[in-house]
């Protein structure tokens, strides 16, 4: 039996930026330094910089360097890594978007990517005529979107709002139509970037439906995600990127927890969680800001240490640029694959809503004691306006470290082995019983 040949193919491919300014300033300069590369030349006005070696050096960033894997037919391929590890530059590679520095990789069947939402919309056009163009631009003829398309307003679930212009649709709306598209379109390799995030908990799921029903028909998908469990439940094989470069390939499971293990935002010594500062800012509105999020203890102290079934109070800073209908701040508790444990918000379902907000203010929330066993969790913090439409979401905020408490007195703490929530109970025995 022969061997299968691999539908996607990539050999030690990298992606050089150079930081701060384009060309080099010159036409003569930019031809010497191109004519240089197409001999596979070093590049002949590049700084020698002593002792800075890496990923970034004398105002270059590796983005990617020496990435080599291949994708066989009908596989589902995971890519995990921290932000700016190189994942979303690799997929604008083998999408054509932006060419490689060095390498090469080899495509063999047509490719339809999501790699933001809504990329190939146009927002003055209706959702119905967004439809044929973005089919257009995959490469499909006007009969085959016609074909696909009563199915993908179907999925999209904007059937009513379908002659809408999109510029008035909602994220989800937005990202649900996209997706829609490039998913009900036939590609032989679809390329997923994080965009799953914007829908909601229902849509997410039909997602990954159709990313699985599209291996099962032989088709390949490439799929980036920060959420571990969706990846761990659709993906047999994942890649690791850090700093761009790949460091591990091989089952998902052991790619995952090898990931986890890399984290750079664990919480240090000092403090029981760690806040990933930069979401505050990449994430912000123009008419709503998170601008800090602080833990403490519930008498108000740093939160140095927390303990099985000890409580906390989370501190929400919040800047708002005007008035809101049904605000509400939401918190998402997380375990340490992403799946969801609770979610607490401010709305009228939680009988504490929000009337009106300062145009500065800080949230507090809140809870008496948290039932977690040892292990580390993470925070998702939003803000969401009327009919629950996420303004700002700062996915995995807030990293929580539990540390261990022998909360039954039996001698023993409890791990997340024996599960991530602690229940209060009581077992009792009667003897005797109905003669069998």
């Amino acid at each position: 039996m022969t061997a299968a040949h691999p539908v996607l193919q990539a050999e030690r491919l990298g992606k050089l930026y150079r930081l701060g300014y384009i060309g080099s300033g010159s036409l003569a300069q930019d031809l010497s330094r191109w004519w240089a590369r197409l001999r596979g030349r070093p590049d002949p006005l590049a700084k020698i910089v002593e002792g800075r070696a890496g990923r970034q050096a004398a105002g270059h960033l590796w983005a990617l360097r020496d990435v080599s894997f291949s994708v066989d037919r009908g596989e589902i391929l995971g890519i995990v890594g921290q932000n700016g590890a190189g994942k979303s530059t690799l997929l604008k590679i083998l999408t054509k978007i932006t060419r490689p520095t060095s390498g090469l990789f080899r495509v063999r069947g047509r490719v339809a990517s999501l790699l933001e939402v809504g990329t190939g919309f146009h927002p003055e056009l209706s959702g119905r005529e967004n439809v044929f163009l973005n089919g257009a631009i995959l490469g499909m003829t006007r009969a085959e979107v016609a074909r696909k398309f009563d199915e993908i307003v179907a999925f999209a679930e904007v059937g009513p709002f379908i002659d809408t212009p999109v510029k008035r649709y909602s994220s989800g709306m937005y990202v649900r139509l996209a997706f829609a598209v490039a998913a009900h379109l036939e590609p032989d390799i679809l390329l997923v970037d994080e965009v799953l995030a914007v829908g909601d908990a229902a849509f997410q799921r039909k997602c990954l439906g159709k990313m699985g029903d599209a291996a099962g028909q032989g088709r390949t998908v490439l799929f980036v995600s920060h959420n571990m469990a969706a990846m761990e439940r659709l993906c047999p094989r994942a890649l690791l990127i850090d700093e761009g470069r790949l460091v591990m390939d091989g089952p998902c499971a052991e790619v995952i927890a090898a990931h986890l293990r890399t984290l750079r935002d664990e919480p240090g010594p000092e403090l029981a969680y760690a806040v990933n500062l930069a979401l505050l800012d990449e994430r912000a509105h123009p008419d709503m800001r998170i601008r800090s999020l602080e833990l403490a203890t519930p008498d108000g102290a740093p939160l140095r240490a927390l303990a099985t079934g000890q409580g906390l109070e989370l501190r929400i800073g919040y800047e708002a640029r005007r008035q809101f209908v049904s605000p509400a701040f939401a918190v998402h508790l997380n375990d340490h694959l992403g799946r969801r444990l609770v979610q607490l918000n401010t709305s009228p379902i939680s009988g504490q809503p929000v009337e009106r907000l300062g145009a500065r203010g800080t949230m507090r929330l809140r809870i008496d004691a948290l039932p977690l066993t040892a292990g580390t969790y993470t925070l998702d913090v939003g803000f969401v306006r009327e009919q629950s439409e996420w303004v700002v979401k700062l996915e995995r905020a807030v990293t929580l470290r539990v540390t261990p408490r022998d909360v039954y007195g039996s001698g023993m703490a409890l791990d997340q082995s024996r599960g991530a929530i602690v229940v209060g109970h009581r077992w009792e025995h009667e003897p005797g019983g109905p003669t069998p």
